[in-house]
């Protein structure tokens, strides 16, 4: 099962009964609007008793087209990573 925006919005409005279900709405996407807007910029999202989303930046590098064999070269890129907290992975692990 998945957790999409609307789950989201849909317990943020369930969770806080004085919300509306359109300031719901907002308050989900303004918390993604900054969430992205500082990992775009570099910034490190560290979300307390959660864990940490940070970018790294990773080297060009060879690599083949596993259909066809070919070597190619892959761009240098940016990707996001995540790294739990000690609190949510003893829950996820059922400590």
């Amino acid at each position: 099962m998945t957790l999409t925006k609307a789950d989201l919005v849909q317990e943020v409005y369930k969770n806080h009964p004085n919300l509306t279900k359109a300031q719901a709405t907002q308050s989900v996407e303004a918390f993604l609007g900054i969430s992205k807007a500082s990992l775009i910029t570099g910034y490190d999202l560290l979300l307390s008793g959660f864990g940490k989303f940070n970018v790294k930046d990773k080297k060009a590098r060879r690599g083949r087209n596993p259909q066809t064999g070919d070597e190619l070269t892959l761009e240098a890129r940016r990707v996001v990573t995540f790294k739990p907290s000690g609190i949510l992975r003893s829950k996820i692990n059922g400590e």
